[in-house]
């Protein structure tokens, strides 16, 4: 695996599944910006029909201990990954759709 990669990650306590861009593996964890497989489907639809947002890819921490395996989100003969899912639906490419979004509010000039 390596950083850029779309992956399927299976975490233990709790047990859940998460879909995204893998942004860093090492010995604490894993950082993946995606979001839990459950939701995928729906945000699918959401960026499809161009509703505003109620679900999105977040940036979020794994540490090792909570890591039980990780895929690399690849078709499996004829069933599709996750990405070509998105792609095929929606008609552009997933990675646009994860990056991160600036919604930060910029300091002012006094730091404020």
């Amino acid at each position: 695996m390596k950083e850029g990669s779309l992956v399927l990650v299976h975490l233990t306590e709790p047990t859940e599944k998460y879909w995204g861009l893998l942004t860093s593996l090492n010995a604490a964890g894993a950082t993946v910006r995606g979001l839990n497989l459950s939701s995928f489907d729906d945000w699918l639809v959401e960026v499809k029909h161009d509703e505003e947002p109620a679900i999105g890819p977040t940036t979020v921490f794994f540490p090792l201990r909570r890591l039980e395996c990780i895929f690399l989100d690849e078709r499996v003969g004829p069933v599709q990954s996750y990405a070509e899912r998105f792609e095929a639906s929606v008609g552009s490419s997933v990675f646009r759709h994860l990056e991160e979004q600036d919604e930060l509010v910029k300091p002012t000039s006094d730091g404020r």
